[in-house]
């Protein structure tokens, strides 16, 4: 069963989705569950493995589906008696666990195997993401230039993008070579669910670009979300420091972070 469960849980992994895993890690007196005793919680609610039954199974599902949602990793604990006010049972005994979610990789998309795109490639390289590139020109979409990426694209760009699986665990980067494969690019993403969308360029080109798509009929707080001009104010005009504030911008976005130092912090 223990193989069937990590199976399952891969698969599910592959597919994008996260998996809450629940473990009693510790037993005293009686329980419906020993030690060691494990439960996965899908995304679908499906349920694979047991720590017992009873009460005390119904209670470490509840908190499994409260820890997918969070996307956070919990501690819980139990006590199996009558006097239990949260979970009053017959058992007399006490049960402690660990629920770990498991997330897929992230995803970093980027759009544009330019220069910019180049260095953000670089900067991420020795950061967990599963890495993206795509670009209309094949000398600036293929695996020489991009040797470390997982996937590399070359071609349409709005075919590419509408064959691709974009979702809240893509951070997605516009870097084109033209304003008008910037929009290309931006007018399909906009229909998916990416966590993060940054794009390169002025203030002026987001202005114009963003009523462009407001007159398409997309949705103004849609775009709002998008981070144009992308990137933290921390760079030079250095294309490699301009690189290294858009995938700042993006773990401060991913890691829900604050923009502070940290020997200010108490």
């Amino acid at each position: 069963m223990y193989y069937k469960i990590l199976d399952k849980i891969k698969a599910e992994l592959k597919k994008g989705n996260k998996v809450a895993f629940a473990t009693l890690t510790e037993v005293k007196g009686s329980s419906p569950g020993k030690a060691g005793a494990i439960l996965a919680f899908f995304k679908d609610k499906s349920i694979m493995g047991t720590v017992g039954g009873g009460i005390l199974e119904y209670e470490v599902i509840t908190k499994c589906e409260e820890c997918l949602e969070a996307g956070e990793d919990s501690l819980f604990s139990h006590s199996l008696d009558e006097s239990s006010q949260d979970m009053p049972m017959q058992c007399g005994g006490d049960v402690s666990g660990y629920i770990k979610v498991f997330k897929p990789t992230p995803k970093l998309l980027i759009v544009g195997g330019g220069h910019v795109g180049f260095n953000i490639y670089n900067v991420s390289r020795s950061l967990d993401f599963h890495t993206i590139v795509i670009d209309d020109r094949q000398e600036f979409g293929n695996k020489e230039r991009f040797k470390l990426a997982d996937e590399i694209y070359f071609g349409n760009i709005s075919n590419i993008l509408d064959k691709l699986k974009i979702d809240e665990n893509t951070y997605v980067v516009i870097a084109t070579r033209s304003y008008e494969k910037d929009l290309e690019a931006l007018r399909e993403i906009i229909k998916q669910n990416p966590t993060y969308t940054g794009m390169i360029g002025s203030v002026k080109k987001w202005t114009t670009l963003k009523s462009e798509l407001i007159k398409e009929g997309i949705e103004e707080n849609r775009l709002n979300k998008v981070y144009a001009p992308v990137g933290l104010n921390i760079s030079s005009n250095d294309v490699k420091e301009i690189a290294f504030g858009i995938v700042a911008e993006l773990l401060l976005v991913k890691n829900n972070g604050h923009l502070s130092h940290r020997k200010d912090r108490k």
